[in-house]
């Protein structure tokens, strides 16, 4: 038998079950709650309401841990590459290399975008923000073959084929439509890469490669981009991924919940974190580099400036993946050598954070922002373009938690709330108001 938590109401008891996942998470099952008593919960936020049961990522903020599907973060970035990873989120084990291969060879053989893709991409001013870009030509994949996408189901595919198809195809052209819109921010042409060398090594061609000079691969780089990618894969209930599995419970197709995941994404409180971190960098090298004052401001709770990049709103000690991209971050910088000032503001900031007892007792270590930030900004990848990496790394956790939501034959997320409006009032003419 269920245990049971009691909600006394008005001198009625209600019994509602108690459900405990894998890791003794227990939660209160309220889905039945309304029926039985006419009442909801307020939850601003969701900060304490599960929306649904998943197999898919276990994350412990007290404690610093993240495992995708059972397997440590750290494991993961150390051994694995970043499509391993997007296979094993999405289908819930570590592929072998016949699987690998071919997701490998299938979405080079879907790796085709219509040229009418390109035009719409120059329709955009260059002013455009690449995320509102990236969102609007994911959407805009949907209407060149709409009767893959917008149905829920295909008489010529069975249902898990069908899901496939959506899937290589979305791994396919998602980091196409990355490159292309920095290579359009950038003034270069717009190309088309080759999978067979690789996912990771693909996507960093097709964004880095010069059009007047021979590309040469670097590991260093390469390995730097595969780990940011498997950082970014998932992180469980988050806004953007909450926005894909509420936006696909409407059997939305795939490409549309991405893109209103993607949207999600940009706002500054999410994603958008990593390009406030540069942001704040540049705004300290402007008024003069002083790191010391800076920090002093953020100690300052009367003072409005915000310290970007450390702490994080689920993690109450350090986050796991600040460790393993810290150092990636370091081999980047000595391998290009760079002598950026905007780089050493932020080491001297990481710094006197690590030293400073009012950020250790408060356990606002630099978290994977700080970190991500600094290896794009190495790399030259503009402030803009920062939100659209955390994007194209977020994809096969994006598309594991639609397929779960899918396959788990979810009901539409219709939240309630609580009226606080007028009562019923009588209407005036407008003579008479």
């Amino acid at each position: 038998m269920k245990e049971k938590a009691k909600l006394n109401i008005n001198n009625s008891e209600l019994n509602l079950d108690l459900i405990q996942g894998s890791e003794s998470e227990v939660g209160i099952d309220i889905s039945k709650l309304r029926v039985s008593s006419n009442i909801i919960t307020l939850d601003p936020g969701y900060k304490n309401t599960g929306s649904c049961k998943s197999g898919i990522t276990f994350l412990d903020g007290e404690k610093g841990v993240l495992r995708y599907r059972g397997y440590s973060i750290e494991e993961l970035a150390e051994k694995a590459s970043f499509l391993e990873v997007a296979y094993l989120l999405i289908y819930g084990e570590l592929p072998n290399t016949t699987q690998l291969n071919k997701l490998l060879n299938d979405i080079q053989n879907n790796s085709i975008i219509d040229e009418d893709i390109k035009r719409i991409l120059e329709t955009f001013p260059k002013s455009a923000h690449p995320m509102g870009i990236l969102s609007s030509l994911t959407s805009a994949l949907i209407a060149f073959k709409p009767e893959k996408k917008i149905s829920l189901k295909s008489k010529e595919e069975s249902y898990e084929d069908y899901m496939y198809s959506n899937i290589v195809q979305l791994l396919a052209k998602i980091p196409m439509l990355v490159a292309w819109v920095h290579r359009r921010r950038k003034g270069l042409s717009l190309d088309y890469g080759n999978y067979n060398l690789g996912y990771v090594e693909n996507i960093t061609k097709m964004m880095f490669q010069l059009p007047n000079q021979e590309y040469i691969e670097n590991k260093v780089i390469i390995d730097a981009m595969n780990k940011l990618l498997i950082l970014h894969a998932d992180h469980e209930q988050n806004c953007s991924t909450s926005t894909v599995r509420i936006v696909g419970s409407s059997e939305a197709s795939l490409f549309a919940s991405v893109s209103a995941g993607i949207s999600a994404l940009w706002g500054r409180l999410h994603g958008g974190a990593n390009e406030a971190v540069l942001e704040m960098l540049e705004a300290i090298r402007r008024d003069g580099g002083d790191t010391k004052k800076f920090m002093a401001k953020a100690k300052d709770k009367t003072d409005p400036f915000r310290l970007m990049g450390f702490g994080h709103r689920v993690y109450k000690n350090f986050d796991p993946r600040a460790k393993i991209i810290k150092v990636a971050a370091d081999k980047v910088l000595n391998d290009l050598g760079i002598n950026d000032p905007i780089l050493d503001i932020a080491k001297s900031l990481e710094q006197e954070a690590l030293e400073d007892s009012y950020f250790i007792d408060r356990k606002l270590y630099p978290n994977v922002d700080f970190y991500s930030g600094i290896i794009y900004k190495a790399l030259e990848i503009p402030n803009e373009m920062f939100t659209v990496m955390f994007a194209l790394g977020r994809l096969p956790g994006w598309v594991a938690h639609w397929r779960e939501m899918r396959n788990n034959k979810e009901p539409i997320g219709r939240p309630r709330q609580i009226y606080v409006g007028e009562k019923l009032r009588k209407f005036n003419h407008i003579n008479s108001r």
